[in-house]
């Protein structure tokens, strides 16, 4: 189960994402939860990425998707 604060990082990285890809954030979420980047990344890695600047996690989930065949 998430904790609330992997709730707010969640939150705030779809948020930095749309704005990065020029999406909503509901799309951003749909991109993430069909990848399954939200529920095997995101969350479960959050001690690690909290600690990381947006624009790198930007840079990196980019790619993530890209690899997975998403499309963003």
């Amino acid at each position: 189960m998430c904790e609330e604060r992997e709730l707010d990082f969640s939150v705030f990285m779809i948020h930095s994402l749309a704005e990065a890809w020029g999406k909503l954030p509901a799309e951003v979420y749909q991109i993430l939860h069909s990848s399954r980047i939200l529920d095997e990344y995101i969350i479960p890695c959050y001690d690690v990425l909290h600690t990381q600047g947006v624009n790198s996690l930007v840079e990196d989930i980019t790619e993530f998707v890209k690899e997975r065949g998403g499309e963003i």
